[in-house]
């Protein structure tokens, strides 16, 4: 390869699911996501959580071996280019911690046990990187545990839902020893119409243009109609229906016999068409198509920061900016004087979070003052409500969070129990995060009759933060010499300390 050419950046995304274990390893060409391996294993978590929502030993065994497995082909990536994320099982099981305890001897990376409806929001994502349809766009998503149903326009969630219902979960519950009769679907039928009535008047109230279904039982269902006749590849609810027929002809899940059918997905077809056949009703669905994008097609475009996320942050923040009326010009100041800043830290605890956190500042410094709209006094307290309360397409739940918290203390006083630190986030990055975003605002007080200092040098020992400026700066801008001397007085009940010269 020659001098100063990079190699194509290779990354891995992996959804821990209820059923299944997803890898996708891909990598960047030409501006596009190629492909390089996919690997599933069938671990079925869902199988082993009992009523008090304890995770059986057997089941994490079956998932720390699997994710050796995986380790296995990750071997060389680092952390920064691996992302893996839990759902349902992992979620409502208290004692996930000792899964992670367990995978983390034989799996090198870390696991982010995700809520459902950031997975619901990831798996829009991955449907509208991976579909050509435009427009708005109604996805479900059935999985072992639960089912994610989403509305959105391009890539943009307008709403985002997860309700505790999934083919395993279901065949568990309401099929027990496997057994089939009308008896036991319209059990499980009934369940499922009972999970989602509440969301379905406002769901046909928003309305689509298309309706795509993702991951195994759609997957599933789809295989099934298309090399039984129906070759279009829609799947309607008369279709539904008809299969509903067919399979109560036999007497267990494990016996049913299909065209198209795969044995390891007998057990769970038929608890699937029922949660099915409850969302078409409820949403007066006319037809569906199967997606082969979904949670872990969301991860993976969540990976590469500059080709897809970036740009789906860069549309959310300019909605944002746009709808609020943001003083665009004011934003670039504090964006320029607070990167001029970070691009001088050296102290941070978790190195391998830097891109990631100058991205958080980034975005911190355009949308700071989306709750000038609302009232200037307050402004803080305005704009940390709005962030933590929208949508926003392209963050995960925890870099929301983050936005939030840097929002809502950027001015005036704060203790440092506000600032809980997160699973991702260490205490002392988002402490140094929000001293250098305040530090940011505060230079540019004046807005367009800030003077910007030539020189702008930061030093930190421990808790002590030293800034300097030009000869003569401080002097001739006597307001930003008293705004810092009130800083300061702000940091010094939090033994922190800042000087200035």
């Amino acid at each position: 390869m020659p001098l100063g050419i990079q190699p194509p950046r290779e990354f891995a995304a992996i959804d821990l699911g209820s059923n299944s274990f997803h890898m996708i390893v891909a990598r960047i060409v030409n501006g596009s996501i190629q492909i390089l391996s996919r690997i599933k294993r069938r671990v079925r978590l869902a199988e082993g959580l009992d009523d008090n929502h304890v995770l059986s030993q057997a089941a994490i065994d079956r998932g720390v071996a699997c994710l050796g497995l995986f380790a296995k082909r990750l071997q060389g990536f680092s952390a920064d280019n691996v992302k893996v994320v839990g759902t349902y099982t992992l979620r409502r099981a208290v004692n996930n911690q000792a899964f992670l305890a367990q995978a983390a001897k034989v799996f090198p990376y870390p696991i982010e046990i995700i809520t459902g409806q950031e997975e619901a929001r990831l798996i829009y994502s991955g449907v509208s990187h991976t579909q050509p349809e435009r427009g708005r766009k109604l996805v479900i998503d059935i999985g072992g545990g639960s089912t994610e149903m989403s509305i959105g326009d391009e890539f943009t969630p307008l709403r985002a839902e997860s309700r505790h219902m999934g083919c395993v979960s279901f065949a568990k519950r309401f099929f027990p020893n496997g057994q089939l009769t009308e008896a036991h679907f319209d059990a499980a039928y009934q369940s499922a119409m009972e999970k989602i009535e509440d969301l379905g008047w406002e769901y046909r109230e928003l309305g689509w243009q298309h309706v795509l279904g993702s991951s195994g039982t759609i997957k599933t269902v789809s295989k099934v109609l298309m090399e039984n006749g129906y070759r279009d590849g829609l799947i309607t609810e008369a279709r539904l229906q008809d299969l509903v027929e067919r399979c109560l002809t036999f007497r267990s899940l494990k016996a049913i016999q299909l065209k198209g059918l795969l044995e390891e997905r007998a057990d769970v077809l038929v608890p699937g068409i029922a949660i099915l056949l409850a969302l078409f009703r409820t949403f007066q669905i006319q037809s569906m198509r199967y997606s082969d994008g979904a949670l872990r097609e969301g991860v993976m475009y969540g990976l590469e920061q500059r080709f897809q996320v970036g740009d789906i942050r860069q549309r959310t923040a300019e909605a944002l900016a746009k709808q609020f009326n943001i003083d665009q010009q004011q934003a670039n100041r504090v964006r320029e004087t607070a990167l001029k800043l970070f691009a001088q830290v050296k102290t941070w605890k978790n190195k391998t979070q830097i891109n990631e956190l100058r991205s958080m500042l980034k975005w911190a410094s355009l949308l700071h003052e989306v709750g000038i709209s609302i009232n200037h006094n307050g402004v803080h307290r305005h704009s940390a409500y709005i962030i933590v309360n929208r949508d926003l397409p392209g963050f995960d739940t925890e870099q929301q969070n983050l936005l939030a918290n840097l929002m809502r203390f950027h001015l005036k006083n704060f203790k440092r129990s506000d600032l809980r630190g997160t699973s991702r986030f260490h205490h002392r990055d988002i402490l140094t995060l929000l001293r250098l975003f305040r530090l940011a605002v505060l230079l540019n007080r004046s807005r367009q009759a800030t003077v910007a200092a030539n020189q702008l040098s930061l030093s930190i020992e421990d808790k002590v933060w030293q800034l300097q400026f030009e000869p003569d700066f401080l002097s001739q801008n006597p307001l930003v010499l008293a705004d810092l001397d009130e800083e300061a007085q702000y940091l010094q009940p939090l033994g922190l300390t800042l000087n200035v010269s």
